[in-house]
């Protein structure tokens, strides 16, 4: 598939919108061109590429709604498409809190394309796979990983005049190393929309690295520790809590976020002065998409300033009813940090446990943001700032809000695979409940 310019989006979505009868019509379309190698057990599994189109359409009779998606765009199929929305509406029951569409909106000017990583192709996938590969023989390890790009645009129009079109790049990268015997692991995990910022031989080394010096790894006893989490170990817990910051279930007393008695926790110190977080379309290690789902401008917002609760995303509707600003949910986030480096976290430390990642994450309790989850991939004990032997996993119960309150020492930013930038973190008294036989 060719990436469709804005000006042939444009033409194919007023087509889209001349065949319907409904009182709003809504198109979307997004396509994309995906490439991947996936391997295991150091050998090549998959490898392949992914074209797709998809064009929905959202048909609005008075308050009641229907959508289709569609994947062909013949004439004939997309007539086909908007009349079955429009069926789907006369059938739907009215939703009461239906919005009116969107009229036309000023965007900025998305920076998520990259010429030089819509340029990957099957040759320079397998050249990265082949280094990383390298690696893991020469340490006689067992290597998995992902290595997978995207090039692609969406676009929307409605029948009110909006439209909003991106083009946008990724590349990700993502290794588990692990020892012959089992007994030691490691993980890295990269992702960037400019494929020149990729290193898979450094990511590779490094997750190497670690499942060598865990091999030996101790028991210890579980308790409060003071933990250094990597980006990779920290951003699972940080993602869970900011996924909370929605105005109507703390309005409504189903959040964290909710203040005693009603109304929201807004203007109120939540976690640790340290703590910046915030999103920026335009974000130049980050950029994400300049417009929201619902066709709204996206723009940098503060969550939490110094520990302070400065925003929650509101719906439309819920906007409306409140008489507030109707703020789009963040499509990524940036948690500001420090100076430092990991290395220098570490030596800071006098005696406390590395953590390279946390997993299989479940909810305790979502009032109080309690959760629980493993470590994996590589934990070590620190002592005088030395990193003296690795440990045996840990599981944990800990809540990202009582964890942001224990901050000691923030490092240096760096980008994770979820779509988030999150600096290592040193934590005192971060509670481990149990060992892990998991490696």
């Amino acid at each position: 598939m060719a990436i469709m310019t804005k000006e042939q989006v444009q033409v194919l979505l007023k087509k889209v919108l001349s065949f319907s009868k409904a009182d709003e019509c809504e198109v979307n379309i997004t396509g994309t061109d995906s490439g991947n190698i996936r391997y295991a057990l150091s050998s090549v599994s998959t490898s392949g590429g992914i074209s797709k189109t998809t064009l929905e359409i959202e048909s609005v009779f008075g308050k009641k709604v229907g959508s289709a998606t569609i994947n062909e765009l013949s004439d004939a199929a997309i007539e086909r498409g908007v009349r079955r929305a429009e069926e789907l509406a006369q059938l739907a029951p009215e939703n009461s809190e239906h919005m009116p569409m969107l009229g036309p909106q000023q965007y900025q000017e998305s920076k998520m394309f990259i010429p030089a990583t819509a340029a990957i192709d099957p040759e320079i996938r397998m050249q990265a796979v082949a280094k990383s590969l390298a690696i893991a023989d020469a340490g006689k390890l067992s290597a998995a990983g992902f290595y997978n790009n995207v090039t692609g645009f969406s676009a929307m129009m409605n029948s009110k005049g909006l439209f909003a079109y991106n083009t946008f790049t990724n590349v990700s990268f993502n290794i588990t190393l692990r020892t012959p015997d089992g007994k030691g692991s490691g993980y890295a995990a990269r992702a960037y929309n400019d494929v020149a910022k990729l290193n898979v031989e450094a990511a590779t080394s490094t997750a190497a690295k670690k499942a060598t010096d865990s091999i030996t790894a101790k028991a210890i006893e579980p308790g409060k520790y003071t933990v250094i989490l990597e980006p990779e170990a920290a951003v699972t817990l940080i993602q869970n809590m900011m996924r909370g910051f929605d105005a109507r279930s703390a309005d409504e007393g189903r959040s964290f976020l909710s203040k005693p008695g009603g109304g929201t926790r807004i203007g109120e110190k939540l976690v640790d002065d340290k703590v910046t977080i915030y999103s920026d379309p335009m974000y130049a290690e980050m950029p994400t998409s300049t417009w929201a789902g619902d066709g709204r401008p996206l723009e940098k917002t503060v969550w939490i300033d110094k520990g302070e609760v400065k925003n929650l995303s509101y719906s439309r509707y819920w906007a409306d009813k409140k008489g507030v600003k109707a703020i789009p949910p963040a499509d990524g986030l940036i948690m500001e940090g420090g100076k430092a480096t990991l290395e220098e976290l570490i030596k800071g430390t006098e005696r406390g446990i590395l953590v390279t990642r946390l997993w299989y994450i479940r909810a305790v309790d979502p009032q109080t943001q309690l959760y629980t989850g493993l470590t994996r991939d590589g934990t070590f004990y620190i002592e005088n700032g030395q990193i003296k032997f690795p440990v045996k996993n840990f599981r944990f119960n800990e809540s990202p809000v009582i964890m942001l309150n224990n901050l000691d020492e923030l490092g240096i930013p760096q980008r994770t695979d979820s779509n988030m930038m999150v600096p290592p973190m040193r934590i005192r008294d971060f509670t481990f409940t149990s060992l892990s036989d998991a490696v």
